[in-house]
């Protein structure tokens, strides 16, 4: 079995070859060019059904992606082809085609996305359960809750009531900081860190120690924030690039209608 690292250069290869040779050949119509970007399309939506269906014996998942990949990317060209490496005349052409773009960039978006944010996750300490994440939220409110405030009946810090109910209760309650974590910042976190520790200097040892534990907590908080913002991201973009994928091959239908419709059915 090939490595990835000779898949990859395969692949890259077969890439280069097509685009060269699509590109040199330049089918004789615009039927032909037309014909051959719509039998990709379809192609790269039956990536899509093959997810759904992964009992079927249709290689593997893994042989699919790549093939989605490399052929989207083979499209590009192909579909340059077909508008002859000019703007679309006409609003429905001008629709069509900002409908191709969309896809393509949305595919390679979510393209970095899937080969970038499982690598961040890794050096964050791995990747939770997606639908274990608003349980884990709450678990963590609580405990945070249970150490800054205690029942009335036992002895409370004035100073940490105070402290928590301005700068940690909002933190506590819901994710904070989605687009800061997609940018991978973590000034909100040192933010709030810096502030723990500045209390501490007014703490006796039980508070301080107190402290020292809802400031864990915090990491614990912003590292599960963090997981959040990029498991949502990603799961976010499908619901732009499947749409968006169907949206154009309904297009791509109408416009092979419309073609047939008006040129009398003459290739």
């Amino acid at each position: 079995m090939m490595n990835f690292t000779l898949r990859r250069g395969l692949g890259i290869a077969v890439l280069i070859a097509s685009t060269v040779a699509v590109i040199f050949w330049r089918p004789a119509t615009a039927y032909a060019s037309g014909w051959f970007l719509f039998a990709l399309m379809i192609a790269l939506t039956v990536f899509n059904a093959r997810k759904k269906l992964p009992f079927l014996p249709l290689l593997s998942s893994e042989a699919w992606l790549q093939f989605h990949i490399y052929a989207g990317l083979f499209s590009a060209a192909v579909f340059l082809v077909h508008i002859g490496w000019r703007m679309p005349h006409g609003w429905f052409q001008g629709v069509l085609a900002a409908l191709y773009v969309l896809v393509m960039l949305s595919g390679i978006v979510g393209l970095v996305w899937s080969r970038t944010f499982p690598k961040r996750l890794t050096t964050r300490g791995g990747e939770v359960l997606y639908e274990r994440i608003p349980a884990i939220r709450r678990a963590l409110q609580q405990q945070a809750e249970a150490l800054a405030l205690p029942p009335a009946a036992e002895a409370r810090s004035v100073i940490l009531v105070d402290f928590y109910a301005e700068n940690l209760a909002g933190f506590f309650e819901g994710t904070r900081n989605f687009w800061r974590h997609l940018l991978e910042s973590r000034a909100p976190l040192n933010e709030l860190l810096a502030r723990t520790d500045n209390l501490s200097r007014y703490l006796n040892d039980g508070e301080r120690s107190t402290m020292d534990q809802i400031a864990a907590l915090v990491r614990q908080k912003d590292g599960l924030d963090y997981q959040y913002a990029l498991q949502a991201t990603l799961k976010g973009w499908l619901f732009v690039h499947i749409p968006l994928t169907y949206s154009l091959l309904l297009v791509s239908i109408v416009h092979i209608v419309l073609v047939y419709a008006f040129s009398g059915g003459a290739p």
